[in-house]
């Protein structure tokens, strides 16, 4: 393994030090819990928080500020945040309108999640927490952590929607039913080209071929639908366009959102070029290309691949991708 680390054991709470330390303006740290928090906490509205594993930065831990989520509390790389975890970062954005939980559709976080939830109110019955599950993977429909669909890429749409509708004053009844409604219209596939390597283990987390790729794959290296060999970009994207595209179905004269997601180790000149690729699939298709995202939203370490996410838009929705955000991660 050749990475930049000290302690594996102590990665995530390394990372989260550097981005405590490069936003302390805005940024508050709990490094016993993992939660980066937007510091001063909003009072007069519905806060958000998430927290899956870590190893897919930017989410979730740097998705963190005004517009996006107000506070977030990952596990270990690729491992679901501990109880506790959700528990304490719950209690510290406790407050009258609520508290929403943006959930992985994964079962440890599952667990993890659903204990915490009910600690919270245990402890204080007049806490409102409401909960939104993200399965937007259509690669498989049960995997090695799921029952269902897994929760990839595509819950940036739901936490920038919920996000900016929180910012507007939207209830917590009226959040939820906003990211349902993007989950229900968001779908996503992935492409590995290579493994990865958690710094607590030391080892690839799967083999994979030279020549090969893995199609489908899970963001935790989970197998996909099929290991293939490698194949043109084009013949690629076709299939990958062709499972997102057919299952929800979109039609014709939709206007969408397209995500080219790197998954940590993929150029970004490759992702633009397979976004060449999917826009003329979605021409091909009579889709309306109102928002594109191209660059890294949820990785996988330092795993060369892709994921397309296509995200049916209403005006609604579209208002609250156009919402101003603010986030660590900053462009000159």
């Amino acid at each position: 393994m050749k990475k930049f680390v000290n302690d594996p054991n102590q990665f995530v709470r390394d990372m989260e030090e550097g981005i405590y330390l490069a936003n302390q303006d805005v940024l508050g740290w709990v490094p016993e819990y993992n939660i980066l928090y937007r510091n001063p906490l909003p009072t007069d509205k519905v806060l958000i928080m998430q927290g899956s594993g870590s190893g897919h930065e930017p989410a979730h831990t740097m998705a963190v500020g005004p517009g996006m989520l107000d506070a977030a509390c990952p596990g270990a790389v690729f491992a679901a945040p501990p109880m506790d975890y959700v528990y304490e970062c719950t209690k510290l954005l406790a407050n009258p309108h609520g508290v929403l939980h943006l959930i992985n559709n994964y079962q440890g976080d599952r667990m993890a999640w659903d204990m915490a939830k009910e600690m919270a109110e245990a402890e204080d019955p007049d806490l409102k927490i409401g909960v939104i599950i993200i399965n937007d993977d259509v690669a498989v429909q049960d995997s090695l952590y799921t029952t269902g669909r897994r929760g990839v890429a595509g819950n940036f749409f739901v936490m920038k929607a919920v996000g900016a509708a929180s910012e507007q004053g939207k209830s917590l009844e009226e959040l939820v039913a906003i990211g349902e409604k993007v989950n229900g219209w968001t779908r996503s596939m992935g492409i590995a080209l290579t493994s990865c390597t958690p710094p607590a283990k030391g080892t690839p987390i799967f083999e994979i071929g030279d020549d090969e790729i893995e199609v489908g794959v899970g963001i935790h290296g989970e197998p996909g639908r099929r290991r293939d060999k490698i194949r043109p970009a084009s013949d690629i994207m076709d299939e990958v366009f062709e499972a997102v595209c057919g299952d929800l179905p979109f039609v014709a004269g939709d206007r969408v959102a397209v995500m080219i997601n790197g998954l940590g180790g993929t150029p970004i000149s490759e992702l633009y070029l397979l976004y060449g690729l999917a826009a003329k699939k979605c021409e091909e298709h009579g889709l309306v290309i109102a928002k594109n995202y191209v660059g890294e939203y949820c990785t996988s370490l330092e795993m060369a691949g892709f994921s397309l996410t296509l995200s049916k838009l209403d005006a609604e929705i579209e208002g609250y991708l156009d919402a101003p955000a603010s986030i660590p991660i900053r462009v000159f």
